[in-house]
């Protein structure tokens, strides 16, 4: 099996959990934050649904470095927004990974902070612990 194959099955079960948690989300609860350095519920859940993005992202760029203009997610106003973006970043990725080859995903891809870079490992690492991890991280708060 292909390492796009695994990493697409494991993307799709772990989408579906996360899409669960987007479903229930109270909207009267989206300004509420569990803490001041917190940001609110309804714009960690606008980041979780957004996520699924960073898939073709990755495997379209050797190297990100972020910066003051690198756009942030659309915010969602409600929870069927919220699942409405989600499955749209979601068909994306998945798409990205029915097409992408090993040899792009054994390939190394950076992220850099100004001149420090703090990612630089293949793609299929980054794929499992920057975006699926970070998605799995942030549903979890």
């Amino acid at each position: 099996m292909s390492i796009a194959r695994l990493l697409l099955k494991e993307l799709v079960a772990e989408g579906a959990t996360t899409r669960k948690v987007l479903e229930r989300m109270p909207e009267e609860k989206f300004e509420w934050t569990p803490h001041e350095k917190s940001m609110p519920l309804g714009q960690l859940a606008s980041h979780v649904a957004h996520i699924p993005s960073w898939v073709a992202f990755t495997l379209e760029r050797d190297e990100f470095a972020p910066g003051p203009d690198t756009p942030g997610p659309k915010p969602a106003k409600n929870a069927a927004e919220l699942v409405a973006n989600f499955d749209q970043e979601m068909e994306a990725a998945k798409a990205s990974l029915e097409i992408v080859e090993d040899a792009t995903l054994k390939a190394n891809w950076k992220m850099k902070m100004g001149d420090r870079v703090v990612i630089d490992a293949p793609r299929h690492e980054v794929l499992r612990r920057w975006v699926f991890n970070h998605m799995v991280h942030h549903r979890a708060q």
